[in-house]
């Protein structure tokens, strides 16, 4: 007895049946655009790490946003500049700062967006790091986990009276997201959703960020509060932890690199699962692209997809825009 060759060419014939039988979708409905936002009127700055992103005032910010609601994209995510810094990143609680003014704005200009707010500490020290810092009985410099929290807790209650649907901590400081959910609870934010940057690597593919929120440590790194890139499984347990204190969307960052733990997260937790596709994997496509190596529409989907097909429901990317009109 004979058997037919098995054919799956046949449904990848055209473009008509590769839609049909396709097992992973991408919509624009999955993506939210990191922006930066900065002080004064007018300013479109452009960042030379990262091309096509800008760091925008207020204005120029609600201008940049105009097409997303007709392009299907979920929202955006904040990043803020301030005018001045100082050890402890009390400007990050400012109610007419950068971000809490953009949000305001947006609010009244896109009822539909969802307004995402970056929690952390980084861009508004003097040092660079996340949180106030302490000198241990050994003598060595280190961020105040404990001193961190309510200035974390602080920011997250500005950024929600001033319009943030969520709030998104990315500071690593054990019990912040318990720290800032109390906080919300006892304001009356009840509604107030958490999206914890529960899995965040000590990676180098920070870098272009860094340069666009100025947000570069003055000395050492953030390797003693962020995450090593050889560890899973403290992913997990992280991601448990950040669950069991409040936090409703759990976020892996980097994506492309962590696709492993993206899955991992994905299959164990009941929970949303956000990826950031950061500053230089996005820089690293558009590097290539400009040198003619690739196509960068292909890569750019290609990328989306794989993040998607990991287990991520939401995609944080600086290619929203590009991603969504390639969809249509």
């Amino acid at each position: 007895m004979s058997f037919p060759i098995h054919r799956p060419r046949r449904l990848r014939r055209t473009e008509t049946f590769r839609r049909l039988v396709r097992e992973t979708q991408l919509s624009p409905a999955n993506f939210i655009e990191p922006l930066f936002v900065c002080t004064g009127e007018g300013v479109r700055r452009p960042i030379p790490a990262m091309p096509g992103c800008y760091q925008l005032s207020v204005d120029e910010l609600v201008a940049e946003c105009r097409d997303l609601p007709a392009l299907g994209i979920s929202g955006v995510i904040l990043f803020g500049l301030p005018d001045a810094k100082d050890p402890d990143g009390a400007a990050a609680a400012d109610p007419q700062g950068p971000v809490a003014t953009a949000l305001t704005a947006l609010r009244r200009a896109y009822p539909s967006l969802s307004l995402w707010a970056d929690v952390c500490l980084c861009e508004y020290t003097d040092h660079g790091h996340c949180g106030p810092l302490a000198t241990g009985p050994d003598g060595r410099v280190d961020v105040d986990n404990d001193r961190a929290l309510p200035r974390l807790a602080d920011a997250a209650l500005a950024y929600a009276a001033a319009g943030a649907d969520v709030v998104a901590p990315s500071d690593m400081m054990d019990g912040r997201i318990g720290a800032i959910r109390s906080a919300l609870d006892r304001a009356g934010r009840t509604d107030t959703v958490i999206v914890s940057y529960a899995a965040k690597y000590a990676s180098g593919f920070y870098g272009p960020f860094r340069e666009a929120a100025g947000s570069a440590p003055a000395f050492g790194d953030r390797r003693g509060y962020q995450m090593d890139p050889a560890n899973r499984l403290e992913a997990l347990r992280e991601v448990a932890f950040d669950i069991e204190e409040g936090a409703d969307i759990v976020m892996v960052k980097p994506a492309m690199a962590y696709l492993d733990v993206v899955h991992q997260v994905k299959t164990r937790f009941e929970v949303p699962v956000a990826a950031y596709n950061v500053s230089g994997e996005f820089a690293m496509i558009k590097a290539a692209a400009a040198n003619g190596w690739i196509d960068e529409t292909r890569i750019m989907l290609e990328t989306l997809f794989c993040i998607r097909r990991a287990g991520a429901d939401i995609i944080l990317t600086y290619f929203a825009k590009a991603a969504a009109r390639a969809l249509a």
